[in-house]
């Protein structure tokens, strides 16, 4: 995601467009179909928006900021999930934006199956699937 040194700068709009187009994305039907068949969901949304729209059950919760040092197979501070470089990983922000950005970061770590979820959490919330009260 760097960019080449000398090369003309690019807008976000540009930058999401070039890195959508490196993998597919998925739905909220196909999101929750992965995660019954083992996909790891990942809830990427800052605690103020959890609180305020909910979570999603058996996601894992691990904000933007330490994505990377979770899901890294390889890293000391990874989360019990990270077993292997294989894994699925369907990545949700809160309108399909962030989450794209954070899937291109954890290819760059080698996790090529990961994903993100098209529309975010407002998508999934807006097609009645599962969401429960933040505690």
């Amino acid at each position: 995601m760097s960019a080449t040194p000398g090369a003309a700068p690019v807008g976000i709009d540009e930058l999401l467009e070039r890195v959508r187009a490196t993998y597919e994305r998925i739905g909220p039907a196909a999101a929750h179909s992965a995660s019954l068949g083992g996909a790891l969901l990942v809830d990427i949304r800052y605690q103020a928006l959890r609180e305020r729209d909910g979570l999603i059950p058996g996601a894992l919760v691990i904000e933007r900021n330490e994505l990377e040092w979770r899901l890294d197979p390889r890293g000391s501070h990874r989360v019990p999930e990270a077993t292997s470089h294989d894994l699925r990983i369907v990545v949700i922000c809160n309108e399909g934006y962030a989450s794209t950005l954070a899937a291109a970061s954890l290819h760059a770590l080698g996790l090529t199956r990961a994903t993100d979820l098209t529309g975010g959490f407002q998508a999934w919330k807006a097609a009645g699937l599962p969401v429960t009260a933040a505690d």
